[in-house]
């Protein structure tokens, strides 16, 4: 565990960027203005996943938005690990509630945050 710990200290800050960048895209799927948000979306994540390692990485068109798909096997005979997500965000009305702009994500403390926390709103 020390070394995972270690390792994320020494990248801490490009881990910070990545998820800016995604935290940027204006992924709102309930909106169609945003339509091809969705889509760079997928794209961002597809890119991530394949810079993180993993070997398969398809975006699989669906009847809706797109799906992105990873997957690294290290040894088939070990357990399966999944981890699920979603790239589409909320929409930011009303925006007059809103601490800083949407899609500018930035590190605040508080009294629950005192290290600091991203906040995307």
């Amino acid at each position: 565990m020390e070394g995972i710990q270690e390792y994320i200290e020494q990248h801490r800050e490009r881990f910070i960027q990545e998820l800016f960048e995604l935290l940027k895209i204006p992924s709102i799927s309930a909106d169609s203005a945003f339509s091809q948000d969705i889509y760079n979306g997928a794209e961002a994540i597809s890119k991530a996943l394949s810079e993180a390692g993993c070997d398969i990485v398809e975006i699989c068109e669906t009847q809706g938005y797109p799906i992105v798909y990873g997957e690294k096997i290290l040894d088939p005979d070990l357990p399966t690990v999944l981890v699920y997500g979603h790239y589409d965000v909320q929409p930011p009305d009303p925006v007059d509630l809103w601490e800083s702009p949407p899609f500018e994500p930035t590190i605040r403390t508080n009294e629950l945050h005192p290290q600091g926390a991203i906040f995307a709103r």
